[in-house]
């Protein structure tokens, strides 16, 4: 009858790890990284003159859809045709529906080709959108009815009504573009934006699991034989 074997001893001078050591983590998950600020600054230039240019897109529709206020002249004075008509209130209201559109379109389209987003590009929506919102009002004067009122009234006569020209009283509608950019870029960053990937516990030795302690003959204790 032999005696059992023993397992190996470790030799004396190995000194033991420290129990309260974290284990070392392997390489964190790339997270999905945005473009640099260079480059957000460069796409914020770009939104700004782009939303620019559709300003003009809003303005001919604007001259194009807005109702026109009917003017009258008697020879020696202008009066509108229609006292009780609702064109001019019309035409700010046709203006704000349409910023509204089109800052929609844009801000879905800014997502859409800039999904990482960051304060560039939202401070591009909100500037852009003032800026081309005032390029429609502008370019909306120029291709509706002239604004010399006087010139007109003699070209159209005595009793013969005429359109007058394009007027925005109401200055806030400036700002319905950007307003309508911003709800729905932020709307959609937060409904299909980038997620930051989630943080990994880190574990100590003693709070990991432990295997179970063995005999001298590598049986754990605790088990029937």
């Amino acid at each position: 009858m032999t005696a059992p074997l023993t397992p190996p001893q470790k030799p004396h001078h190995d000194q033991p790890e420290d129990p309260w050591q974290v284990p070392p983590q392997g390489p964190a998950p790339a997270a999905d990284a945005g473009p640099g600020m260079a480059a957000e600054l460069r796409d914020a230039v770009l939104i700004v003159v782009g939303l620019a240019l559709c300003g003009v897109i809003l303005g001919v529709l604007w001259a194009w859809l807005a109702p026109h206020v009917p003017l009258v002249s008697d020879g020696k004075a202008v009066f509108l045709d229609d006292t009780e008509g609702e064109q001019a209130i019309g035409a700010e209201g046709t203006f704000i529906l349409l910023a509204l559109a089109c800052g929609a379109v844009t801000g879905a389209l800014v997502f859409l080709l800039r999904r990482h987003g960051g304060i560039p590009l939202v401070v591009a929506l909100a500037v852009g959108g003032v800026l081309a919102s005032v390029v429609a009002w502008r370019l909306g004067l120029v291709f509706g009815p002239g604004d010399d009122v006087v010139a007109r009234a003699k070209e159209a006569g005595k009793g013969v009504p005429f359109d007058a020209p394009l007027e925005l009283n109401a200055k806030g509608a400036l700002i319905a573009w950007p307003i309508a950019a911003l709800a729905v870029h932020l709307a959609l960053t937060a409904l299909f934006g980038p997620r930051d990937p989630e943080p990994q516990p880190a574990y100590g030795k003693w709070d990991a699991p432990q295997p179970a302690p063995k005999d001298g003959y590598g049986t754990p204790h605790g088990t029937g034989q």
